[in-house]
């Protein structure tokens, strides 16, 4: 079969479209055929040794398609059922990819192969942010940065859905517009580490309740200079690169905020949260409070191309690979 291989770190140009043997599944794992798969930021994290991987290495954690054969002792599934999963193993950029049972999701006939590799990592990220780590209700005012971008648009729909004053920042006053139409109560252009915080409390004079920040770098300081007294900054994302290292004392000062630096492992570590999680998504995907924009298509062989799109930041919403 066809699959996407690197040797080293590096680059987009790291990585070679190669034959490989098509895997076979084992004790309780299932091989899923892939329809569409999905392309996310920390498929460039594996590449460029961000986050470290054992090489050789395939990339990418996220796909959906069917099961087209079952191993030994796995009863979650039957073939053909339509699935998809976002939490590896990795090697998701190949025609297909074998995974224990335990960490793939039935997916519901209204939700197409391309909407769930789009969404269910984003979408699924979006659900704990909100849900679990800083958990949203009526009321509660949230900074929500790279709006446009996948998990930015899913948590801007789904903050409004659960009753939140939705501030989003954008990259540029065309993705400031996805916002607005998404139903973002303000959106900021915000270019580089240009301090916005005067802006916010502008819009919120105390500051917001919670910023979701998967930028990094570059908007570090401004989000902690955001946050009200006992505020959380969640910071689960690296785009502009790594927040710099932070003295506990600053966040005393800054007004006794919380900090956390989630990852969606942690909150879908069984299969009863990771089944709860995506319920919890595609219920408001099916209920049509939170829309997919159909994604950016790539060829599986393109996978290269589809890197430097991202890395860009010059896209809106998701990207796929179809193999």
């Amino acid at each position: 079969m066809k699959a996407i291989r690197i040797e080293q770190h590096g680059g987009p140009e790291a990585m070679a479209f190669v034959d490989v043997a098509e895997p076979s599944p084992g004790p309780h794992e299932i091989r899923v055929r892939h329809h569409a798969i999905g392309v996310n930021f920390i498929d460039t994290y594996h590449r460029t040794g961000l986050y470290t991987i054992p090489l050789p290495s395939g990339l990418g954690l996220e796909a959906a398609g069917i099961v087209d054969a079952i191993g030994e002792g796995a009863a979650r599934f039957e073939l053909g059922d339509r699935v998809a999963y976002c939490s590896g193993p990795i090697g998701a950029y190949a025609e297909a990819n074998v995974l224990n049972e335990g960490r793939a999701v039935r997916l519901p006939d209204a939700i197409s192969y391309d909407i769930a590799a789009a969404s269910l990592l984003k979408g699924m990220t979006a659900r704990y942010l909100l849900r679990k780590t800083f958990r949203v209700e009526p009321g509660h005012v949230v900074l929500i940065h790279a709006a446009a971008g996948g998990v930015g648009q899913i948590l801007v729909q789904w903050a409004k859905h659960l009753g939140a004053l939705v501030i989003a920042s954008a990259g540029s006053e065309a993705k400031a517009e996805i916002a607005r139409a998404l139903r973002a109560d303000h959106a900021l252009v915000i270019r580089g580490d240009q301090d916005f915080a005067p802006r916010v409390r502008a819009i919120v004079k105390e500051g917001v309740h919670v910023v979701y920040d998967g930028v990094g770098k570059d908007t570090w300081e401004g989000s902690l200079d955001s946050l009200r007294p006992l505020g959380m900054m969640v910071s689960f994302g690296n785009a502009s690169g790594p927040p710099p290292p932070i003295a506990p004392g600053v966040l005393a000062a800054k007004g006794s905020l919380f900090l956390t630096r989630p990852g969606l492992a942690h909150y879908t570590a069984t299969v009863e949260q990771l089944d709860e999680t995506a319920a919890d998504l595609f219920a408001v995907l099916e209920s049509g409070a939170v829309k997919i924009a159909p994604p950016k298509r790539h060829a599986l062989a393109d996978a290269a191309q589809a890197h430097r799109d991202l890395e860009s930041r010059k896209t809106a919403g998701s990207l796929v690979l179809k193999p």
